[in-house]
């Protein structure tokens, strides 16, 4: 019953419905404020017309709000919202009637005494706040200044941990200069919060939301340091929180800093001795990885929906030499190995979905010749490719040279000789450069205390073990680190992680051993290195692919690894794939089928990422597999066949047609939805594949689904049927068309079983509504089978019939014009079946039916 009929009862008293209004908003009895508190918005409604009354409902509601009782106050406050978008659509004409009424209610109740008032009025502050119904003005002159003082150090803990939430969901739905002026100062303040372990959590959780907002150059100024505090923090919770958010950080950042701060920061999380850090690290790495995505080297634009496309040949040419122009003008202290030297470069497209903010980006990819020269040469010129993102070597002071030195020594110039020259002159470089890192590492042993020490410690063993990879003698090694200079261990006491030292973690694998390596691997590791992203990162990567990981991380990171490794792919880009190539048969590989189905979902996206070439080399042999694995996987393949199968060229993606029936065989007969969408499926691989090869393999399938003991998957089938019709008309295979519909009408309409006889009269109904073939065909071929069903002796066979003639072929000119000579035949069947015994068939088949029912497979089917 709504508030104001109460109001309006006769009998009860003298008083006028606003005075009665006031009597029991005021009552002794806490029900009758509840019940007033909770109808504000009907007495709104009946008493806004005349200003007076609506300026004395205001003035109760006002008197309301002060009500001692908690549960009125609730019942107030979560009307507010609906009674603001109210006056805001229906009442223009009171426009300062939120600000000077109803504003000062929500921001009193922020600082309630009581707990569920203070939640209720929280969420409809939020909510005026999504629907932009609340006045800058009163923002910053009333919610900011109450929010600031709530969350000032003095303040109660419960009260501050509240006003933290608001002010880190607020942060996103302000204005840039509102927030950098009035709550960003206060953000980083309580980022800071050494007291409380409940406020840097919050901060930390919505520190990715918090950039977005204030943009790249607010967020390096201002948010950057105060993020790499919380990076380091003392409790394990708080690092697995910032590892959470690692990429929505990153995002807003710019390259240099994502390269030079974040980076190094992110390899300390991976390597926190928490195991639910490196975890969490771990599961964050592949979405870093691709912030790293250049949009100078992907070939891509993302489109208004979404999805990448492939741009223009003249926009790929156009931007390529932008960007040779671009390269000439910035020189960077990396090696540039991708090619950019215009003579061994060419333009290439590289398609892919993928979901982002719009962009146009082009690739290079260099020649197959340039590529060997620059991942396998060893030309003294050359800087080494283990060398190339160590940041190490690029401020300390350059080490002495002295193979001229060695040049001169006497010697014989015979070619072992010369070969151990040459190898003397690597180890006693690297002899150098890993005693030069091993003294700056011992002199910071005793700073590990500091966050940025600690660092810069895990990069320089980092570049330790890189110059030590450039021996080929790892015998004749020192080692990495003695027991003196050894950091200590960290434990974690709120996690059963095992301790992990420094000299474990900063290398890509765990296994101290593993670094003795043969040549083979050494120069494998060569190949694998690239310019995109830090070296360190795709280590990193790289390795959680080895079982170590899976016992001193995650059981299920290879899971992961799998999940974002389309996305490192379209970051570093098909030139790169060498890179990943060796990690994604691992994991095609793996013992895990969740792994696998993982990849087989994803494999259409890498193709689109590596193009035609590639997947025909590297991918075409994976596919095949998924293709006789479990249904588990296989499904994951079948969803998205199309899409991979229209990548591939004509000839490849013909061999398939012999392996499509293999779809048709399940290891569970019950598993009915493989089928299903296997028709799906076929109804697009149709345009892949000419008229021919259509009816010679795709036929075939079609006819078996047709008979499926499962309704659902018939239904898609006889769909299936028609497009291939469509197929074979549409390209001139009229005789081919006969000839299957000489097998519908012998297998359907003959069929001794009345689904049979009704999926019949479904595909004719189908034909004629989507127009797949001439009418005059269907006329001669497919109509008189259809009109003999209506002696048909199963109902159900004979609705859908009526069906079909009324809803579908009568509704056609060609069916219903004057001297068609099948005209007389359709009216006479109609007139039979409007005597049926069935009434149901009579319904259907009468010339003007009470309703319009379509035909749906639930109605068709009882089976």
């Amino acid at each position: 019953m709504r508030i104001t009929a109460f109001l309006d009862i006769p009998g009860q008293d003298n008083l006028t419905p606003l005075a009665r209004l006031e009597k029991y908003a005021f009552s002794d009895n806490i029900f009758n404020r509840q019940i007033i508190a909770r109808g504000l918005l009907d007495v709104l409604r009946d008493f806004s017309s005349n200003e007076e009354d609506f300026l004395t409902v205001m003035e109760i509601v006002v008197r309301l709000s002060e009500d001692t009782e908690p549960t009125v106050r609730t019942e107030l406050i979560e009307q507010i919202p609906q009674i603001t978008i109210f006056l805001q659509e229906s009442r223009p004409h009171f426009p300062r009637a939120f600000s000077e009424y109803l504003m000062p209610i929500l921001v009193r109740y922020l600082t309630d005494p009581n707990n569920q008032v203070r939640k209720v009025s929280q969420e409809a502050l939020l909510i005026l706040l999504e629907q932009d119904l609340i006045d800058q003005s009163d923002l910053e002159n009333k919610v900011c200044p109450i929010l600031l003082d709530l969350s000032a150090p003095e303040n109660d803990d419960e009260y501050k941990v509240e006003a933290v939430n608001i002010i880190c969901k607020m942060i996103s739905m302000l204005g840039k200069q509102t927030v950098e002026q009035m709550l960003l100062p206060r953000f980083c303040d309580l980022c800071s919060d050494s007291k409380l372990f409940q406020v840097r959590k919050v901060c930390a959780a919505n520190f990715g939301d918090v950039c977005n907002a204030v943009g790249q150059e607010a967020t390096e100024k201002f948010l950057i340091p105060k993020f790499l505090e919380l990076c380091s923090d003392s409790a394990w919770g708080m690092r697995k929180v910032c590892a959470e958010c690692f990429m929505s950080v990153s995002y807003t950042t710019s390259s240099e800093v994502r390269r030079t701060k974040l980076s190094p920061l992110f390899i300390t999380l991976i390597s926190d001795p928490c195991r639910w850090v490196r975890q969490t690290a771990f599961q964050s790495l592949g979405p870093f990885i691709s912030t790293f995505a250049n949009p100078s080297s992907a070939g891509l634009y993302v489109k208004e929906d979404g999805t990448l496309s492939i741009r223009s040949p003249a926009d790929d040419a156009n931007h390529f030499y932008s960007r040779i122009s671009n390269d000439k003008m910035n020189t960077t202290l990396t090696s540039d190995m991708s090619c950019n030297a215009s003579s061994n470069c060419k333009v290439q497209k590289c398609p892919v979905e993928c979901t982002g903010e719009t962009r146009t980006i082009v690739s290079l990819e260099a020649t197959s010749s340039h590529c060997k020269k620059a991942h396998g040469s060893h030309v003294t010129d050359e800087p080494r490719p283990t060398d190339l993102f160590n940041s190490f070597l690029y401020w300390r002071s350059p080490l002495p040279d002295i193979s001229e030195e060695l040049e001169l020594l006497p010697v014989e110039q015979s070619n072992a000789d010369s070969k151990r020259e040459l190898k003397a002159v690597s180890v006693c470089n690297t002899y150098m450069a890993s005693s030069d890192i091993q003294m700056v590492i011992q002199s910071l042993q005793g700073h590990l205390d500091d966050p940025d020490v600690q660092a810069q410690v895990q990069v320089l063993s980092a570049a330790l073990r890189a110059a030590e990879l450039d021996s080929d003698s790892q015998d004749e090694m020192p080692s990495t680190q003695d027991d003196s200079t050894s950091p200590q261990e960290e434990y974690c006491p709120e996690c059963p992680a095992e301790p992990l030292s420094l000299s474990q973690s900063t290398g890509s694998l765990y296994e101290p051993e593993q670094e003795d390596q043969s040549t083979d691997s050494f120069s494998e590791d060569k190949a694998k290195v690239q310019d995109v992203v830090p070296q360190p990162l795709l280590d990193q990567y790289l390795s959680m692919t080895d079982p170590v990981r899976a016992q001193t991380v995650d059981t299920e990171i290879t899971k992961h690894c799998a999940y974002s490794l389309p996305g490192v792919a379209l970051t570093l880009g098909r030139q790169n794939w060498h890179c990943l190539k060796d990690t994604y048969e691992t994991l095609a590989a793996d013992v895990q089928w969740k792994v696998r189905r993982t990849l087989a979902f994803s494999i259409h996206e890498l193709a689109v990422i590596l193009g035609d070439q590639l997947t025909a080399a590297d991918l075409v042999p994976i596919f095949n597999a998924f293709l006789k694995d479990l249904d588990e996987v296989r499904i994951g393949v079948l969803k998205h066949l199309y899409d991979f199968l229209k990548l591939l060229h004509s000839d490849m993606r013909r061999e398939y047609l012999y392996q499509l029936q293999e779809f048709l065989t399940t290891e569970n007969i019950r598993n009915w939805r493989f089928r299903y969408e296997l028709a799906e499926q076929l109804i697009l691989i149709l345009e892949l594949y000419n008229p021919k090869d259509v009816y010679d393999y795709l036929r075939i399938i079609a006819l078996t689904l047709c008979s499926d003991k499962i309704s659902e998957v018939r239904w898609i089938s006889f769909k299936l049927v028609v497009a291939i019709l469509h197929k074979l008309y549409s390209n001139g295979e009229n005789q081919l068309g006969i000839n299957f519909i000489n097998e519908l009408i012998l297998q359907f309409r003959h069929s001794p079983k009345w689904v049979g006889r009704q999926a019949f009269a479904f595909i004719c109904q189908a034909v004629v509504q989507e127009e797949c073939i001439p009418a005059d065909q269907f006329a001669s071929h497919l109509l008189p089978n259809l009109l003999s069903l209506a002696s048909d002796p199963v109902p159900n066979v004979r609705v859908l019939l009526a069906k079909a003639l009324k809803q579908t072929l009568l509704e056609k000119a060609y069916f219903t014009s004057l001297g068609n000579p099948y005209l007389d035949a359709v009216e006479k069947t109609v007139l039979t079946m409007q005597l049926d015994r069935d009434q149901d068939v009579r319904f259907f088949s009468s010339t003007e039916p009470k309703r319009h029912i379509t035909s749906s497979p639930t109605e068709q089917s009882v089976d």
